[in-house]
């Protein structure tokens, strides 16, 4: 039988381990989460590797998970006046559960094709194949029912995020995270 003091040994070496790795873990409050490193296109077929292959050192990433989402994504193109406004570099960020095969992704580019005819509107569309919930991890983000607006530097440093419709208040703070470097 063991006594009070020996469980009571163990749980503060427990405890004082757990103190011991957070202050040793690294603690970058300003990152939110990481984008997952992967190879990319846009709908133009010119080939994207993110993140170090984004167009700029802070990117705003229009992130979708589900069909119903495009009404939010247009009020946060509308709402920051991104396809007149060259001073924010962007992106439009479909995450689609990989369907495991070429045909399977060809048919949903396909689709997005119909959808998105312009060429400038196709520059911008970067769809990503993978598995949702695992990008959602790794993204700090909170869900796939919500669009997401997120500025995103080359390391994939998730700095600023906010999910969504367009709000003023939210749009000030990507503004300020995109002009802060």
């Amino acid at each position: 039988m063991k006594s009070n003091a020996s469980y009571l040994g163990a749980w503060l070496a427990a405890v004082g381990l757990a103190v011991a790795f957070a202050f040793a873990a690294p603690n970058d409050s300003s990152v939110m989460g990481r984008l997952p490193a992967f190879m990319a296109q846009t709908l133009l077929r010119q080939p994207v590797n993110v993140p170090d292959g984004l167009p700029s050192d802070r990117t705003l990433a229009l992130i979708t998970f589900q069909r119903g989402q495009h009404a939010q994504v247009e009020s946060w193109i509308e709402g920051l006046n991104l396809r007149n406004d060259p001073s924010i570099t962007w992106v439009r960020m479909p995450v689609v559960n990989d369907p495991g095969t070429l045909t399977g992704r060809s048919a949903v580019e396909n689709k997005l094709l119909k959808h998105y005819p312009a060429d400038t509107e196709r520059a911008k569309l970067v769809p990503v194949f993978t598995d949702r919930a695992s990008f959602v991890r790794s993204a700090g983000l909170n869900s796939i029912d919500q669009v997401y607006a997120v500025v995103v530097n080359r390391q994939g440093d998730v700095l600023a995020r906010v999910e969504g419709q367009f709000d003023a208040n939210k749009a000030q703070t990507l503004r300020e995270t995109l002009k802060n470097f």
